[in-house]
């Protein structure tokens, strides 16, 4: 299932129309306030969100999505006429896993939906994967349940910065270029899109905190996670 939340009746309409017609079941709020109504009886795969609503705008509903338990990590693309680097930092900043500019055409929304729903869906990998336990010094990684540690202590983690820090567990020590980072965690790649991998990896580093500075940099290429064990 995928909420749309959009005050444009018209827009509302066709990005629910077009989702049920790909074989997608969908439904349409017209503001947060039924938007939290419905969370309340179902939770969604993914919600589409503008930013620019009546009453709580999107950015502040993300925010609020990602205190609660049963959404904290709950795949959420915003979607808004704003298209500055200023706007796109604040949304993946608050915890947006995808950022879609108006006017934006519905197949290319459709393949960013099923693109974000395939790492949902597949993201925890084979059982035998399931069951591992990544540790790399004071961060450790539960893959079957879900689950992050820092010196013992959990860590809430949105959907993608999780499956980053898994990527760059899993490839301990081997640098992973900004490319590579966006087509296996957002299912596509151009340079113009790298802000999106810096924003999510600065978010991750405050969020492991001592365990952030295992993650290094590596000047005009990417990122890889420090070989310590």
């Amino acid at each position: 299932m995928i909420y749309c939340v959009e005050d444009d009746a018209g827009i509302r309409e066709l990005v629910v129309y077009t989702l049920q017609n790909t074989g997608l079941e969908a439904k349409g709020f017209a503001d947060g306030t039924a938007l939290f109504a419905a969370l309340r009886t179902e939770t969604p795969d993914l919600i589409l969100l503008d930013i620019m609503l009546p009453g709580e705008d999107g950015i502040s509903i993300l925010r609020r999505l990602r205190t609660m338990q049963p959404t904290a990590a709950l795949p959420v693309i915003l979607l808004t006429a704003k298209n500055t680097e200023y706007d796109k930092v604040v949304g993946l900043d608050s915890g947006a896993d995808d950022y879609i500019a108006k006017p934006f055409g519905m197949m290319e929304l459709v393949a960013r939906v099923r693109a974000v729903l395939r790492r949902t869906q597949s993201g925890s990998g084979s059982p035998a994967e399931q069951s591992s336990l990544l540790s790399v010094g004071c961060v450790c990684v539960d893959e079957r349940a879900h689950s992050v540690q820092v010196n013992g202590q959990e860590v809430q983690l949105t959907l993608k910065e999780y499956q980053l820090l898994c990527l760059l567990m899993r490839n301990r020590g081997a640098v992973l270029t900004r490319d590579v980072l966006l087509e296996n965690i957002w299912g596509y790649g151009s340079e113009s899109e790298t802000r999106t991998v810096d924003v999510h990896i600065r978010t991750l580093r405050q969020k492991l905190g001592a365990g952030g500075a295992l993650i290094e940099t590596v000047r005009g290429v990417g990122y890889r996670m420090g070989d310590r064990r």
